[in-house]
């Protein structure tokens, strides 16, 4: 029987295939959708993205410049020196994260179709507090890994 690390490994690139799959549909990447997914939420500049995302500014302008390209967005320059450039979402952004929103909702309805509701709740149990675990290892950036 695999360790539960390893099978949690195995999952989440298995998981990351599906969604490679579900975005390329739309003709963007999964960073980009989870770019637009704060976009919708309001964050519109640069700076609040870079936060949102915790992402440096130059991924973050090669990002917002494909979805720009791809007209997922578009961008007006505000301010007096005109340097500042404020990020909406287009219809066709709007669209494509619609749909992949949706596509994901299935996915995920799909993979537990067969389980019961008890036997999820706690396995978002368990996966919050093997996150809250880890977290804590790494925290203490522990010298080659050990206390």
């Amino acid at each position: 029987m695999k360790s539960s690390l390893t099978a949690l490994a195995e999952t989440a690139k298995l998981q990351t295939a599906m969604l490679k799959k579900i975005t390329k549909a739309q003709g963007i990447t999964v960073a980009e959708w989870q770019l637009l997914i704060q976009l919708a939420a309001g964050a519109n500049t640069q700076e609040k993205l870079a936060t949102a995302m915790q992402l440096d500014t130059s991924t973050l302008s090669r990002q917002l410049a494909s979805l720009v390209k791809k007209e997922r967005l578009s961008k007006e320059a505000i301010g007096r020196d005109r340097r500042q450039l404020v990020y909406t979402v287009t219809p066709a952004g709007t669209a494509a994260l619609t749909k992949i929103n949706a596509d994901y909702q299935q996915f995920e309805a799909e993979v537990f179709d067969k389980w019961p509701q008890d036997e999820q709740n706690l396995l978002r149990i368990l996966l919050n507090r093997l996150n809250k675990s880890v977290s804590l290892i790494l925290e203490h950036d522990f010298p080659n890994g050990r206390r």
